[in-house]
């Protein structure tokens, strides 16, 4: 029999309201009691207070506090000389850019790694991997997945919108990047981990049924997009969370003079996407129609030149990447979606 496949999963897992201050009493039950805090730049005062007073009261260590303004591989790298000996855990705060550092960090250093998001704009916080830049081009680097995550679905509420709007498109986009899995199978028998399909597939379904914004909302999204983040982990792969909708996302990180937000690139490449696929176009339409995701495109427009290029380059930001993108040439498709698709009215200048 072939050897079992070992995978990592948080063993500590907080979803709800006011988890922030008691991230301490959850290092202190995991033993962790001296830490190395590594937060976003322009985090607010009060939640990163709120988290030391937490630590305090049960005589955590911060033996080592950062702040991440960018992420990038030489800056984690150079964190890891300087770590402190007696450091038995790294703690992310904040945003992508924190957590993607700690991550990155906890991995070379071979350390637990906490995950504390701030905003739930992707699934970053519990995926194995970390998006960094390395000599300045951004790259996809594999990481183990965080041993806790905590998030405080009141502090992601007070986040503004439009993360919350970037965490929805980072979520339907899940529903085309299994699909494009199935299509690489039957196009050159890439294996579907079925269990991990099905489990990106279950969490979505979840939060679309559900898609507000309040704490219950919060919840939902929190727990879809680390579930999806494992669901990476089993699969060995991006591959239930990211197809052809996140190669298009890419593209435009490369060639655009002004990217967005990753979650608002994904969304909405997985509604047009969704359409080339000939499938879900009306599941995704309603997730993003309900939760004003199209107003935020709106009051910052895409370039529509920007999208078609993206779309011609995007089968090649990983070769051998098998997606509908690579069945055929769909750039006068996804041409004409933009100009004439309803929904997409005023989404693109």
């Amino acid at each position: 029999m072939p050897a079992a496949t070992q995978i990592g999963i948080p063993t500590l897992v907080r979803i709800k309201p006011g988890a922030l201050p008691r991230s301490g009493l959850y290092l202190a039950r995991a033993a962790r009691r001296h830490v190395l805090l590594l937060a976003s730049a322009g985090t607010p005062a009060a939640i990163e207070a709120a988290m030391r007073e937490g630590l305090d009261a049960q005589a955590i260590e911060v033996v080592a506090r950062r702040e991440v303004a960018s992420a990038s591989v030489e800056e984690a790298a150079a964190l890891l000389p300087a770590l402190p000996a007696r450091c038995d855990a790294i703690v992310g705060l904040g945003g992508g850019r924190a957590l993607d550092t700690a991550k990155y960090l906890a991995s070379l250093a071979r350390l637990p790694f906490l995950a504390v998001p701030t905003s739930l704009s992707n699934d970053g916080f519990c995926s194995p991997s970390a998006s960094l830049t390395v000599g300045g081009r951004r790259r996809s680097l594999p990481c183990a997945v965080p041993f806790g995550v905590v998030v405080d679905t009141e502090v992601c509420l007070r986040a503004p919108e439009v993360l919350w709007l970037s965490g929805v498109g980072d979520l339907a986009a899940k529903v085309t990047a299994v699909h494009d899995w199935k299509l690489a199978f039957h196009a050159r028998g890439e294996p579907v981990n079925d269990f991990a399909a099905l489990l990106s597939d279950a969490t979505v379904f979840q939060f679309m049924a559900r898609p507000r914004r309040d704490l219950e909302g919060m919840r939902l999204l929190a727990t879809a997009l680390m579930l999806n983040g494992i669901a990476m982990e089993i699969a060995g792969s991006s591959r239930p969370a990211s197809g052809s909708e996140h190669l298009i996302s890419h593209a435009l990180d490369q060639i655009s003079g002004r990217p967005r937000l990753h979650g608002l690139q994904v969304g909405t490449a997985a509604y047009v996407v969704s359409q080339l696929q000939g499938r879900d176009t009306d599941l995704i339409a309603a997730v993003l129609d309900a939760t004003g995701f199209w107003d935020a495109i709106r009051a910052d427009p895409f370039s529509l030149d920007e999208w078609i290029e993206a779309v011609r380059v995007a089968p090649e930001i990983k070769p051998g990447y098998t997606t509908v993108l690579s069945s055929r040439d769909c750039v006068s498709e996804v041409e004409a979606i933009l100009r004439t698709d309803p929904r997409l009215k005023g989404c693109f200048a």
